[in-house]
C-alpha cells in the first residue's frame, strides 16, 4: 500500500501545482477523492461530496492561494500508517513557497494527515486533518 500511496501523492502534488497555475483538471480531481469525504481543522469538521461543488470550492481555494503569493507546493515526506488492507493514514509533510512584496520568497513547512481508502484498487482521499493554516501563514506574514 505504501508504494501506491506515495505514487498517488506524486500525482496529487502535480495536480496542485497545475491548479496553482490556473489549470484545474476536473477529471483528474475526481480521481483523487472518494465519493464522500470529511475534513477536520481547528475551525471545525465538514463533510462533502466529490461533485461540482467540490470543483468550485477547490477552484476558489486555488485562486486564493495564488492571490496570497503561493508559487508552488513540494512534498518533503510521505509516511504511511496502515489501518487494514483497504485503509491507511498518509502523513504528508509539505513545503509551500510564497512570493512576498519587497522580500525574498519564503518556504513554509506543514503537515496534513490524509485518510485514504483503496477503491477498485486505487487510493482515494476520504478525509484529511490539518492544522490552523491561517495562523501559520499569518505568523510568516502571508495573507
Amino acid at each position: 500500500m505504501e508504494t501506491s500511496i506515495k505514487k498517488f501523492f506524486e500525482r496529487y502534488v502535480n495536480f496542485f501545482n497545475q491548479a496553482l497555475g490556473g489549470n484545474i483538471d476536473g477529471k483528474e480531481l475526481a480521481t483523487l477523492y472518494a465519493s464522500d469525504f470529511i475534513a477536520a481543522s481547528p475551525k471545525g469538521v465538514m463533510t462533502g461530496r466529490n461533485n461540482d461543488k467540490l470543483k468550485r470550492t477547490l477552484a476558489h481555494g486555488y485562486a486564493h492561494y495564488r492571490e496570497i503569493g503561493t508559487k508552488d507546493m513540494r512534498i518533503r515526506d510521505v509516511r504511511v500508517s496502515p489501518i487494514d488492507d483497504h485503509h491507511c493514514v498518509a502523513h504528508v509533510a509539505w513545503a509551500a513557497t510564497y512570493a512576498r512584496d519587497d522580500q525574498p520568497d519564503i518556504s513554509i513547512n506543514f503537515e496534513v494527515h490524509y485518510l485514504m481508502q483503496k477503491v477498485d484498487g486505487e487510493p482515494k482521499i476520504f478525509g484529511w486533518i490539518a492544522g490552523d493554516e491561517q495562523e501559520l501563514l499569518s505568523r510568516h506574514g502571508i495573507g
